[in-house]
């Protein structure tokens, strides 16, 4: 056989190359990451969080009861964790009416839009392992995305993160998008082959789309190579021990399923159980109080950064991650429990909503309604606290939320939070700092301050300024603890015969950080 030579012009021969897939080149070992080992996490410094909360049981149980009675809710269960340990839980009401079947933690509830957060979960957990990019345009993983008729030229592409944070653009699709529940497939596909209407432009506004997190669910198995619940089973559940938990109803045991109710007519009507499928992503879960507790416990391991070992499904960065409000909104007209003004940002991060509120109190929670079902929980990060209750009503919280984590939880435990320790360094300073301003000692001076603190003001101006606050405090009696806001940064008080001296400092990024900044000011005794 003889060798055919063809000849190719330079301009086809390019075409050719460019056209042709590449090998992929190898990227560069990245150095090993180091690590400070002086790093002190926070800490509680009177845990009685769980004696607290045991306390609290009888009053929980009435006001579960009064209220399933109050909004027609057929049965509840309901749980408290702290830390890693369910340390309250309990129910009532029955979970099936035409059996008489009580509720129990053990009964398995579908929790709807609590799923979200798994889905979210899992898109990370294949970010990590650098199988995808938050980044990256949805329709490299679904095709059918590029039939899709934006509002406006100037749209951006919508990638991964926008269907996270529901700032794709599409419309909020409560309750429409529960109905799709158990649709196949090829109706998702079809649905955005044929066109998803947009109510903004991706990345303009958030709103809640449940469409969103299906197309999640889709990018989950087209990444992983196996079904989106599989995903989810092998790599979350089962390492978190959720052994009660499902997507089909027809395999949950029969009784231990909690069946749906409507209240219609002064009379409780079955709901349809819906089958799990396509949407399955956005709301298909089915579970316990018992299992769901190990998932808040998860998700209540992620804080405070610190050095232990990192075994989770994802590390407690990525959960951490999850927690972070994107697209943060101001509620200035909030009211609290109390009706009391107490303005808050809201924000959606991934799966989950975060609420800070006017006490600098953070909590992270979601809801969930289908057909026959209302469910939620809120976990407190900085307080190691979660609670969650499933019921069996159309859309209805099964138990007074606010009654509950305000009144119970807030005021009458009135948890601890977890309280930062005073860094080697910032300790270290502070004395030096409270020195410094009492003696002015110019070797001292020469140690800390950094270079740029007498060129924003003048060491003259500065020093008559702080000898005139200490002139009016009278003699030094006491120089209480540093206050840290965080390793490089805090306040302290120098108590004083006629008042108080505050004093907060914050170190420069130096290897050898230095006193950037320095106030000083007098408060008076009443």
């Amino acid at each position: 056989m003889k060798l055919a030579i063809f000849y190719m012009p330079l301009t086809a021969i390019l075409f050719w190359a460019a056209c042709t897939p590449q090998p992929q080149t190898e990227e560069a070992a990245l150095p090993p990451q180091l690590f400070s080992e002086g790093y002190k996490p926070a800490t509680f410094e009177n845990d009685a969080r769980t004696e607290k909360i045991k306390a609290i049981a009888p009053d929980l149980q009435q006001l579960v009861e009064n209220h399933i009675e109050e909004r027609h809710i057929p049965g509840m269960a309901y749980g408290i964790v702290v830390d890693g340990e369910l340390v309250l839980s309990g129910s009532a009401g029955l979970m099936n009416i035409e059996k008489e079947l009580p509720s129990t933690t053990q009964s398995v509830y579908r929790i709807a839009s609590m799923t979200k957060s798994f889905t979210a979960m899992a898109i990370l957990k294949l970010r990590d392992e650098g199988k995808l990019s938050l980044d990256e345009p949805v329709v490299k993983y679904i095709p059918e995305v590029g039939q899709l008729q934006y509002l406006t030229k100037d749209a951006p592409t919508i990638d991964i993160e926008n269907l996270l944070t529901m700032t794709a653009g599409f419309p909020e699709d409560n309750p429409w998008g529960d109905r799709q529940l158990d649709e196949p497939d090829q109706m998702l596909m079809d649905l955005v082959s044929d066109g998803i209407s947009f109510s903004n432009p991706p990345s303009y506004y958030y709103e809640y789309s449940n469409t969103g997190y299906a197309l999640l669910g889709n990018i989950v198995s087209r990444v992983s190579g196996q079904p989106y619940q599989q995903y989810i089973n092998e790599n979350i559940f089962v390492p978190l021990g959720m052994n009660n938990t499902y997507w089909e109803y027809e395999d949950v045991p029969a009784d231990e399923l909690a069946i749906g109710y409507r209240w219609e007519d002064d009379q409780w009507k079955l709901e349809p159980m819906l089958h799990d499928g396509s949407f399955g992503a956005m709301g298909g879960l089915i579970t316990t109080i018992e299992d769901f507790s190990k998932y808040v416990s998860f998700h209540l391991s992620a804080w405070p950064p610190r050095d232990d070992a990192d075994n989770g499904p994802v590390r407690r960065s990525t959960l951490r991650e999850m927690h972070t409000p994107k697209f943060p909104r101001l509620n200035a007209n909030n009211r609290n429990y109390k009706d009391e003004p107490c303005a808050s940002m809201t924000g959606y991060g991934y799966g989950l909503s975060i609420v800070r509120d006017c006490e600098g109190r953070v909590a992270v929670s979601h809801g969930g309604a289908l057909p026959g079902f209302g469910s939620n929980y809120t976990f407190f990060p900085h307080y190691g606290i979660g609670v969650m209750a499933f019921g069996n009503l159309t859309y209805t919280s099964p138990w007074p939320t606010r009654e509950v984590i305000g009144r119970l939880i807030l005021d009458e435990v009135d948890p601890e939070r977890r309280r930062l320790p005073i860094s080697d360094i910032l300790r270290k300073r502070q004395e030096q700092v409270a020195d410094l301003i009492q003696n002015w000692d110019e070797q001292l001076e020469a140690e800390i301050i950094a270079e740029n603190l007498y060129l924003d003001r003048s060491r003259e101006k500065r020093k008559a300024a702080i000898e005139e606050v200490l002139a009016q405090a009278g003699a030094i009696t006491s120089v209480e603890d540093i206050n840290p806001y965080n390793q490089l940064r805090g306040r302290f008080e120098m108590k004083g015969e006629n008042g108080t001296v505050r004093v907060f400092f914050s170190l420069s990024p130096e290897k050898v950080p230095k006193v950037q900044r320095l106030f000083v000011w007098f408060v008076a005794n009443e």
